[in-house]
């Protein structure tokens, strides 16, 4: 369509460049989007900021009853938006269908489900707390996960009553339309949402210093995220921050071992690694390290590489070339320092971005691979002593996203994961929930997301004294 979504409605951009977009498995152009230049941006952002009034009066349950719709013809669209995302993403059909549709499909139900029970106002003695919408959102969002991460944003600012300017990233933007498009179905007042194109540098820079943006929700590397922070200081306005990651999948001496590594080989792959939650670190007690590193080859072997097209392919391709030397540079990286490659270099297709799957056992835990979000399918399995020394090797690196415990005793891993210093731990493999609070300690980020603690980061407390 190569056209931007302003005050409900299709427009050119200002600006004559355009953006390729790649499909990542053959190398070949599927589509651009216009380089959107600062005028775009400042038209979708006085765009959304005429809404904004109308929209914040607009009741709440009218509001949600938008996102019903919303979620109804995401479900309606389900197929199309994952082929959409399987062919600009890379990622395999069925993951497309499951997780990167399916996820934010479940999420919009779960936060449906949290408002349609909240209460408001709170009363606190002799005052009535309010929740009250926070602005005009600028809502930038990352390529890995394009369509959750877009509506982890979008359905909680809308249903606070906030406006949105979206931009999402240049690399996978097509699926952005398609939402655009599915938008603008559901009778929308003309402003509330607004879709512009462009490099992060010009038009994400251009959303984040605009003086008429009150809040930026922003997910992508902790490196552009401090920029964000950086310039978005000028205004003072607030900022929501979903960064990198490096988590541990912790794995006690008494713990069930061949779920424990299939499952944790199967989360630091998932996406073809490139998911900000990966647990890239396996950490193992001592007793049982060996085992857990044949375990853990046995399952990367499994994993083939290919067509995402093709229901036998569990990798499909990184997401540009530029990604796939990035992590290449890291496997490199890891032998040159030491860990040891029990796991790698399986054939790949001669052409498509593709990186084979690769384990390293032996991994000093200050090593690079154990320290810095490599966001490809790298695996760096490191031993542990015991709770303690697990504990420290978790939580030594700058980040604190996610991460597992796995025990005989749910109690005992409990325990370990309330020491764990990052946002979110799974217990012996359980499911991921769209309804809890989604986010990070340290560097991998500020604020929350999805359900009812995400759409309170849309919202401002004003206390009423009666």
């Amino acid at each position: 369509m190569a056209r931007l979504y302003i005050d409900g409605q299709w427009r050119d951009s200002a600006s004559t460049g355009r953006i390729q977009v790649h499909n990542p498995a053959t190398e070949e152009v599927v589509g651009e989007v216009p380089d959107s230049s600062p005028e775009d941006v400042d038209r979708a952002v006085r765009a959304a900021r005429e809404a904004f009034d109308g929209w914040a009066a607009t009741p709440r349950a009218t509001r949600v009853g938008h996102l019903r719709a919303l979620r109804d013809a995401l479900q309606d669209n389900s197929a199309e938006l994952a082929s959409m995302i399987t062919t600009e993403v890379g990622s395999p059909t069925a993951l497309a269908t499951r997780v990167q549709v399916g996820l934010p499909i479940s999420a919009l139900g779960a936060l449906i489900e949290a408002l349609d029970t909240a209460d408001e106002p709170e009363t606190i003695r002799n005052s009535q707390v309010y929740r009250e919408p926070a602005g005009v959102v600028g809502a930038i969002t990352p390529w890995n996960y394009p369509l959750h991460q877009a509506l982890a944003k979008i359905g909680p600012a809308l249903a606070a009553g906030c406006t949105v300017v979206h931009k999402p990233s240049e690399v996978a933007p097509l699926s952005a339309d398609a939402l655009a498009t599915i938008i603008d179905g559901i009778g929308l007042p003309r402003g509330v949402y607004n879709l512009v194109h462009g490099l992060g540098a010009r038009s994400g820079a251009a959303i984040t210093a605009h003086p008429d943006v009150d809040l930026i929700s922003f997910t992508g590397s902790t490196a552009a995220g401090r920029k964000v922070s950086v310039a978005a200081a000028a205004t003072v306005k607030r900022v929501a921050l979903e960064l990198g990651g490096k988590s541990a999948n912790v794995i006690l001496a008494d713990a069930d071992l061949p779920a424990a590594v299939k499952v944790g080989v199967a989360n630091c792959f998932m996406n073809s690694g490139q998911t900000c939650t990966a647990w890239t670190r396996m950490l193992v007690h001592a007793s049982r390290y060996d085992e857990a590193v044949e375990l853990a080859v046995a399952a990367a072997a499994k994993y083939t590489v290919g067509d995402p097209t093709d229901p036998a392919t569990r990798l499909g391709p990184l997401v540009s070339a530029a990604q796939r030397d990035r992590v290449m540079s890291y496997v490199e990286r890891g032998r040159a320092e030491g860990a040891k490659e029990v796991f790698g270099g399986a054939a790949v297709p001669d052409r498509g971005y593709f990186v084979p799957p690769y384990v390293f056992a032996d991994v000093d835990p200050f090593s690079t691979i154990a320290q810095e979000e490599i966001f490809g399918p790298v695996l760096s399995i490191i031993r542990f002593t015991d709770e303690d020394d697990a504990v420290r090797i978790a939580n030594a690196t700058p980040y604190g996203l996610a991460g597992g415990v796995w025990s005989a005793s749910r109690d005992a891993a409990l325990a370990v994961a309330r020491r764990l210093r990052t946002g979110q731990v799974d217990i012996n493999g359980a499911w991921f929930n769209p309804g809890a609070p989604f986010g990070g300690f340290k560097q991998s980020g500020t604020g929350r997301e999805l359900g009812l603690h995400g759409y309170e980061e849309f919202t401002e407390l004003k206390a009423v004294q009666l």
